[in-house]
C-alpha cells in the first residue's frame, strides 16, 4: 500500500484516549489506547493518552487529518456497549456526566467555529455510574477492551486502504 492510495496519510492520524485512569471505569479510553500502542501494526500513528481532556489538546486536532477519539460514556446503553460516532459538533457528542467533557466539547465547538474540521470519529465504551476510585476495570469493561481495539484497527485500515 502507498500513502498516494490513502484516504489519510498516516502521518495526519491520531488516536486519543480520554478518561481518568484513577476512576476505574472512567479510564476505559486509556486502557484500549494501552493496548493500540502495542500493536506493531499501527508503529507510525501518534497515539497518545488525553486524560482528562480540556482546551489543551486543540492543538492536536489542528495537526491532524483523522483523530480517532476513545472515551467511556455514561449512557442508556448496557454496560460495556461499544459505540461509534462521528461528532460534528458538541449536540453530537453523548451526553455523560464526565467532567472532561465539558473541555472536548469545547474544543468540537471551537473547530467547528474555527471551520478546521478533521475527520471526527469517536468510540465510547458504556459504563454505569463511576463510584469507585482504582485503576482496574470491571470485568464487564475489561473484557470488551480487545474488542475495541480491534474495531478501532478495523475502521482505521478501512480509511487507509
Amino acid at each position: 500500500m502507498t500513502h498516494a492510495k490513502c484516504k489519510y496519510n498516516r502521518k495526519k492520524t491520531l488516536i486519543m484516549g480520554i478518561g481518568n485512569l484513577l476512576m476505574g471505569d472512567e479510564g476505559a479510553g486509556i486502557h484500549v489506547i494501552r493496548q493500540l500502542r502495542e500493536d506493531k501494526e499501527l508503529a507510525d500513528i501518534e497515539i497518545i493518552d488525553g486524560g482528562t481532556g480540556g482546551v489543551q489538546l486543540l492543538d492536536f486536532f489542528f495537526r491532524h487529518d483523522l483523530v480517532i477519539l476513545v472515551d467511556a460514556s455514561m449512557d442508556q446503553h448496557e454496560p460495556g456497549t461499544m459505540t461509534r460516532l462521528e461528532p460534528i459538533y458538541s449536540k453530537r457528542y453523548p451526553d455523560t456526566i464526565m467532567v472532561h467533557d465539558i473541555g472536548l466539547k469545547n474544543i468540537l465547538d471551537a473547530l467547528h467555529l474555527l471551520d478546521k474540521k478533521p475527520e471526527i470519529v469517536l468510540f465510547t465504551i458504556s459504563i454505569s455510574k463511576v463510584d469507585k476510585i482504582g485503576m482496574s476495570l470491571s470485568p464487564k469493561i475489561r473484557s470488551v477492551v480487545p474488542q475495541v481495539t480491534e474495531k478501532i484497527k478495523a475502521y482505521f485500515n478501512s480509511v487507509t486502504e
